[in-house]
């Protein structure tokens, strides 16, 4: 069988590979204020702003995406998920959304049959939605934690990140032995995709605004 016709997974990154912005930091406004008002507004700004000055100070990107999700103490999954639907409805219908040229790629890949998955560091009210929109069937992403109805502000697991990005990569194609990874397609932007990229035969380091 050619090479371009073996089945394949692609696995790309979300924020800054496939849309051009930082989903959890935006969409965590956009919830604080649609729920909470000026004082949720307030707090995602305090928020935003001491996880970027601690990540300029040296934090782990792990370490910050843990405290990202303590945020969501408290808050209702469900008034979340049904937030996280309207954020995507707004936001992908505004000029500048996606980085173009992936999304051409992923649509041009699953045109020849390949599996498309999205790995992120996001969560999957935010993923879902995307994931539609391209045709993704697999979605690797964070595990907030729950009791009854609402979040605890804890993860399941590790922050999708590095090492663990690798990690669920790994645990893909190994659910898919008829694939070679050589013949599969990776795309991110930031060093920390470099453990997921290295998994696969066709690495793509994407810059987002070009």
């Amino acid at each position: 069988m050619p090479r371009s016709e073996r089945p394949r997974l692609v696995f790309s990154d979300v924020d800054e590979t496939l849309i051009t912005g930082k989903s959890l930091f935006d969409f965590h406004a956009y919830y604080a204020r649609g729920r909470h008002g000026a004082e949720g507004t307030l707090r995602a700004a305090r928020l935003r702003e001491d996880l970027l000055a601690k990540s300029a100070a040296g934090l782990p990107r792990a370490q910050a995406n843990r405290a990202y999700y303590r945020a969501w103490r408290g808050e209702p999954v469900a008034a979340v998920e049904e937030w996280a639907r309207r954020w995507f409805a707004e936001r992908s219908a505004a000029e500048g959304f996606y980085v173009r040229h992936v999304v051409a790629e992923l649509r041009r890949h699953r045109a020849e049959g390949a599996t498309i998955a999205l790995v992120s560091g996001s969560f999957r009210p935010l993923l879902e939605p995307l994931a539609e929109a391209v045709g993704a069937e697999h979605v690797l992403c964070a595990r907030p934690e729950r009791c009854g109805r609402v979040y605890t502000g804890a993860l399941l697991g590790a922050p999708v990140i590095g090492d663990e990005k690798r990690r669920l990569v790994r645990e893909l194609l190994s659910r898919h032995a008829h694939i070679d990874p050589a013949d599969c397609y990776g795309y991110g932007d930031d060093v920390s995709d470099l453990p997921m990229l290295s998994e696969v035969g066709h690495a793509v380091l994407v810059a987002p605004h070009r």
